[in-house]
């Protein structure tokens, strides 16, 4: 039988690895993307190595999700997103942890911390990645393509096909008239 404990954050709390974060950025600054994600990714792979508790490494898959926005060149990341997760990923690059690694069950406990803490702040980045990455293996299947060749702008045109689509569908269950401007204004 597993045992369930909850970890609730005060402000100081979360101050205090605002803190960490903002001083793991000073120090990785002069790190470049590569050696920034490198970092991250090494973590990943010694994480699963240690056989992490399930807690862990439910965290650290949305770790890799982060590393995989930041190298998808068909994402295409605006400069400003991409700063922004790089600055969340620094922390994995300080070898000055919390909680040393090594430590067993605990390790990586305030990494678990600190990936839950930036994809809180990057949730909307993460779900558009997400949904980018769902969009492109689904038409990508559908149309017997390489998902390589679907794109930011393919995904960005399907989501304006939605939305117009749902806008024609709301007309037409309301009841207006579509045919260039036929039956506006004639209400019974």
């Amino acid at each position: 039988m597993g045992l369930s404990i909850n970890i609730e954050l005060s402000d100081n709390d979360l101050d205090h690895f605002q803190e960490i974060l903002k001083r793991a950025h000073e120090t990785a600054g002069s790190k470049s993307s590569k050696e920034i994600t490198d970092a991250a990714t090494a973590l990943l792979v010694d994480a699963h190595a240690s056989h992490a508790p399930e807690f862990i490494t439910e965290r650290l898959a949305k770790l890799d999700a982060l590393i995989s926005m930041v190298h998808d060149t068909a994402w295409g990341m605006p400069d400003e997103d991409r700063t922004r997760v790089l600055t969340a990923l620094t922390y994995f690059a300080d070898p000055k942890d919390v909680i040393p690694d090594n430590v067993p069950v605990v390790g990586y406990l305030d990494d678990a911390i600190m990936i839950e803490l930036c994809v809180r702040e990057l949730k909307h980045e993460v779900e558009a990645y997400g949904d980018f990455c769902s969009f492109r293996q689904h038409e990508a299947e559908s149309r017997g393509l390489d998902p390589a060749t679907l794109d930011r702008a393919d995904w960005m045109e399907d989501r304006r096909q939605e939305l117009q689509d749902r806008m024609r569908r709301r007309r037409d269950r309301d009841g207006y008239s579509s045919a260039s401007g036929v039956g506006l204004f004639k209400f019974r």
